[in-house]
């Protein structure tokens, strides 16, 4: 079994477009979403249709949760708040209807899938080995999959409750035996000083992880973002990897 893992599109258009592309040429069997189909870009209707209708298993992130009205929009401020209302106005009934459908949670050919992590789906950051290794504590299946932090990720038990691991360069991990906490980075907002949009692929019977960078159109997704009348910074920030 191979997957090609997403998490984090943000309703950006173009590295979605990049990234399904670049997908294609993977051999995987499967894609998989964990999550934040919307919120800080200016397609999330576009991007909502296009990861329901290719995704074999699609999670919801904190993000959809308040979009779609699960959770209260008052958790955000700033720029998140604004982005947030400024989709829940723009999606259509049945965009938000799919994201409704969607939980923060699941299970994938015994892979373990969370938006966050699995002590807490939908808000921790795991950015830090102590956080980390509290979770790999947790994990009922072997490898477990998240997003949320936009930065991609490899953690393995270590000791001294601190895990080790951490950054993940694009290239491929050996995933020799043990636990494993992986994070694919965001497709369409990176936080990592790379600009470019990140995946992950999943090669189960191979036992590795790939981690994938794909340069897109940013001038067209800042544009989508100034046109919407959304804030400036959401546009600079794509430019810049924040």
């Amino acid at each position: 079994m191979k997957a090609v893992i997403l998490s984090d599109v943000h309703g950006n258009l173009p590295a979605l477009e990049a990234v399904l592309e670049a997908a294609e040429q993977e051999g995987a069997e499967e894609l998989w979403c964990l999550g934040d189909l919307v919120g800080y870009n200016a397609d999330p209707e576009a991007c909502t249709g296009a990861l329901i209708e290719v995704s074999d298993v699609c999670l919801a992130g904190n993000h959809d949760l308040v979009v779609n009205g699960t959770v209260d929009i008052s958790v955000f401020a700033h720029d998140a708040a604004v982005a947030a209302r400024w989709s829940k106005e723009t999606l259509s009934a049945g965009a938000l209807e799919q994201l409704r459908a969607l939980q923060p949670s699941g299970e994938r050919a015994g892979v373990e899938l969370h938006h966050a992590s699995p002590r807490d789906p939908v808000w921790e950051y795991v950015i830090d080995q102590r956080t980390a290794q509290s979770c790999l504590e947790v994990m009922t299946r072997d490898i477990c999959l998240i997003g949320h932090s936009h930065v991609p990720l490899a953690y393995s038990p270590g000791r001294g409750g601190r895990a080790n691991g951490g950054y993940s360069e694009p290239g491929t991990r050996a995933l020799d035996g043990g636990r494993w906490l992986l994070n694919p980075g965001s497709v369409g907002q990176p936080r990592d000083s790379d600009p470019r949009a990140a995946y992950m692929v999943l090669d189960l019977d191979a036992a590795t992880a790939t981690w994938r960078r794909v340069a897109y159109n940013i001038e067209r997704a800042q544009r989508a973002i100034t046109d919407a009348g959304l804030p400036a910074s959401l546009a600079w920030r794509l430019g810049e990897g924040r």
